[in-house]
């Protein structure tokens, strides 16, 4: 990493290559929430493009209530970390690296680190932190890959290592590497105050209206007990938490959230179109609740 990561790089996002088209084009769009009486819902009229190209802007996460994360190809097919202000509406390179590739940016649980998945030169997947003062990166677990996705807990991160099967581990030490569940999806999501971590049980599904369907599972680091939240939305991969109690998942351009404590169904909330564009997949919300980011693909054919 050169000096010049000690500056703040300020660019435009009007990129575009065809490499990118065989994996997809995603953008990032913003949606106005509210909750009253316990109830969370979206404000109609509020979408808006934070991202407008063709190519890759993906796995967004707030690392604030003002600012977003997410991780952005060029037109050369690498890869690098974006910080996103909505209040100036300004892209920043946390990242620009030429020869590795980052994804799946997070906030550690110091607030001091914007943490990623970095391809390295020699193709390895592994977990690196990269300080939000532009400061060097460091590579954390170098013994530990490939890593696909991951979250925090307790300053140490829950990863989902690859293999046959996958594998959801939590290195409680170096000596101390702790196997949660096997074969989970691509979701690996903490519960907001507990201590568990959860994701979809893929190594057994049941088919509902002809769409697969995963169980979602909990495991709690601090009382190493596996839990059951029920099954998740018939057809989806994605979840993330809106409060400790409330699930949100989305099935094509709709969104539904699920209410555990009272063994909710799944109960639709919204339908997100725009033109253009056609599934939801991931999704983030800001601290507050009060601005939700949907990825969204593009539907144009160039």
């Amino acid at each position: 990493m050169k000096k010049h990561f000690l500056f703040i790089f300020l660019i435009s996002l009007v990129l575009g290559s065809q490499n990118l088209y065989a994996q997809g084009s995603y953008d990032l769009i913003s949606l106005e929430t509210k909750k009253f009486l316990g109830q969370f819902s979206i404000i109609p009229g509020s979408a808006k493009k934070i991202t407008d190209r063709q190519g890759y802007d993906n796995q967004p996460f707030f690392i604030n209530d003002d600012q977003m994360v997410f991780s952005s190809s060029d037109e050369k097919g690498n890869f690098d970390i974006f910080l996103y202000s909505f209040e100036s509406g300004k892209f920043t390179n946390m990242t620009r690296t030429s020869t590795k590739n980052e994804y799946s940016p997070l906030l550690t649980d110091c607030g001091k680190y914007i943490s990623a998945v970095t391809v390295e030169e020699d193709n390895s997947k592994r977990l690196w932190l990269y300080p939000i003062n532009f400061g060097e990166p460091e590579l954390l677990y170098d013994d530990i890959e490939p890593v696909n996705y991951y979250d925090w807990y307790n300053n140490i991160a829950a990863m989902n290592i690859e293999g046959e099967p996958n594998k959801l581990i939590y290195p409680r030490s170096r000596e101390n590497v702790v196997t949660l569940a096997e074969n989970v999806g691509r979701s690996i999501q903490k519960r907001p105050k507990t201590s568990q971590v959860t994701f979809l049980d893929k190594g057994a599904n049941v088919v509902i209206n002809g769409k697969d369907t995963y169980e979602i599972k909990a495991y709690d680091l601090e009382e190493n007990v596996q839990s059951n939240f029920g099954v998740a939305l018939s057809g989806a991969v994605d979840f993330i938490w809106l409060d400790k109690n409330t699930l949100l998942m989305a099935r094509d351009q709709e969104l539904f959230i699920k209410k555990i404590k009272k063994s909710q169904d799944w109960v639709k909330i919204a339908k997100v179109t725009m033109p253009g564009y056609g599934a939801i997949s991931r999704m983030a919300i800001s601290p507050k609740s009060n601005r939700l980011v949907l990825v969204m693909e593009r539907n144009e054919k160039e």
